[in-house]
């Protein structure tokens, strides 16, 4: 390649580079800064529900606000997650600047009242929400930057809300299409994800931390000689399981959804009804131990997300409760998103398979924390990271094993009904092109 050639190379590299941030600062500054009002709203909430135990009477009527409020002006931001993804893959209408308050107050009140959801899908959709706002507003910012500019703030939503940035950044390449990802957006959302995450430690919001100490000591690095045939035997089992649970978790929620849908025509009495099985629920398994996030609790006889870490921290069938629950307040129309309570039934599993098999509970633990949410996501890379950040990398193997093993367990299924197929997962399983999780499930 002649020499100036090459120096026009660099040069458009540079100007890409230096567009790349002037549009991801301001995207990461915004989305961290809601992440963190996000969090510190939730966690307000979270601790009047704890300090006022009557506003779980409040559930159905919540449920039904909500939903009220998304029938008067919140018709077209009500696929969420899907809505985001579908942009991505086919620009259109674009995501209205609306959809970020709006799930941010559905979520908020949700929790407030006991709902089991989680927060990523909320994260996610306020940083889509941001990043179709700056394409719908500013001027200056190009359309045909629209995708890449979504896939951004997918990766600053969840980089920001569960403070992990390379995890999010591979989350947001990762999930648009099984078993293909487009770099074209790497540094985008890596510098986005960045942004966001420092931009919410900035406002001095934390994040809950995990401790493993069963395999390896803190502060030694991993190594080939270190690794355990019997532990890897475990976490392959294990994923076996935690993959069947992720898709147990993700057709039961699509189930419960399509079950109120097709059962109650009008759209605000099915999150009032789920609020009404919840309660129910409450008081079948006499416990409020499956409400809200899980991740900790006042109480320190409750099973949470940090307490399955350490022996007879969960009951046996803690996991399968949470599912439950969490499946009728998603799939029955409140808002929340579903990582979190994934992450509870897998810490809670892999509690549960530990006390079985007499591995390290901490290890097993964190396995299906990460495990469950690859299986009913299909984003195995991204999890394995998400394990490095969270938990310590001289556990990158066991990661890689049970969230490979989860995903490959799971099927072609998964909560992102507008996730598409782009490699199939078996070589006997032939598919069309562009075909997508919705329509798989429809064509059964």
């Amino acid at each position: 390649m002649p020499v100036h050639h090459r120096i026009r190379e660099q040069f458009e590299l540079g100007r890409h580079l230096v567009r790349t941030l002037a549009l991801t600062l301001p995207l990461g500054v915004l989305v961290g800064s809601a992440c963190a009002l996000f969090l510190w709203s939730l966690d307000r909430a979270t601790e009047l529900r704890f300090q006022h135990p009557w506003l779980l009477g409040l559930l159905p009527l919540a449920g039904a606000a909500i939903g009220a409020l998304y029938q008067a002006v919140g018709r077209s931001v009500e696929a969420g997650n899907n809505l985001i993804v579908d942009e991505i893959h086919r620009p259109g209408g674009g995501v209205p600047l609306r959809m970020a308050p709006l799930v941010l107050i559905g979520t908020v009140v949700t929790h407030l009242c006991g709902g089991s959801a989680g927060r990523e899908g909320t994260a996610v959709q306020m940083g889509g929400s941001i990043a179709g706002g700056m394409l719908r507003y500013l001027p200056w910012v190009d359309r045909s930057d629209g995708p890449t500019l979504l896939m951004a703030g997918v990766a600053a939503g969840f980089g920001g809300v569960f403070g992990t940035p390379v995890a999010g950044m591979i989350f947001a390449l990762e999930v648009l299409v099984v078993g293909r990802m487009d770099y074209r957006a790497i540094l985008p959302c890596l510098s986005a994800a960045i942004i966001s995450d420092r931009t919410c430690v900035a406002w001095g919001i934390g994040h809950t931390h995990y401790h493993l100490a069963s395999v390896l000591p803190e502060g030694i690095a991993w190594q080939a000689t270190a690794l355990d045939g019997r532990l890897l035997l475990w976490a392959c089992v294990g994923g076996v399981l935690f993959g069947l649970v992720g898709l147990l978790f993700a057709e039961l929620t699509h189930g419960v959804h399509a079950l109120f849908k097709r059962t109650i025509p009008w759209p605000v009495a099915r999150p009032f009804v789920a609020g009404l099985v919840v309660f129910g629920l409450v008081f079948l398994t006499g416990t409020r131990d499956y409400l809200g996030l899980g991740v900790t609790s006042p109480d320190p006889e409750a099973v949470t997300i940090v307490s399955s870490f350490n022996a007879g921290g969960a009951r046996p069938w803690s996991w399968f409760a949470k599912l439950v629950f969490t499946a009728v307040t998603v799939g029955g129309g409140f808002k929340g998103g579903e990582v979190t309570p994934l992450f509870f039934i897998g810490a809670a599993l892999g509690n549960t398979l530990a006390a079985l098999t007499g591995t390290p509970v901490d290890l097993l633990a964190a396995l299906g924390f990460l495990a469950v949410f690859a299986a009913a996501t299909n984003t195995p890379l991204a999890c394995t990271m998400m394990g490095v950040e969270l938990f310590g990398g001289q556990y990158v193997v066991y990661f890689a094993v049970a969230c490979v093993t989860a995903y490959l367990s799971s099927g072609h299924s998964g909560i992102y009904l507008s996730q598409r197929i782009g490699t199939p997962k078996h070589k006997l399983h032939e598919l069309p092109d562009d075909v997508t999780i919705r329509t798989m499930r429809e064509t059964k």
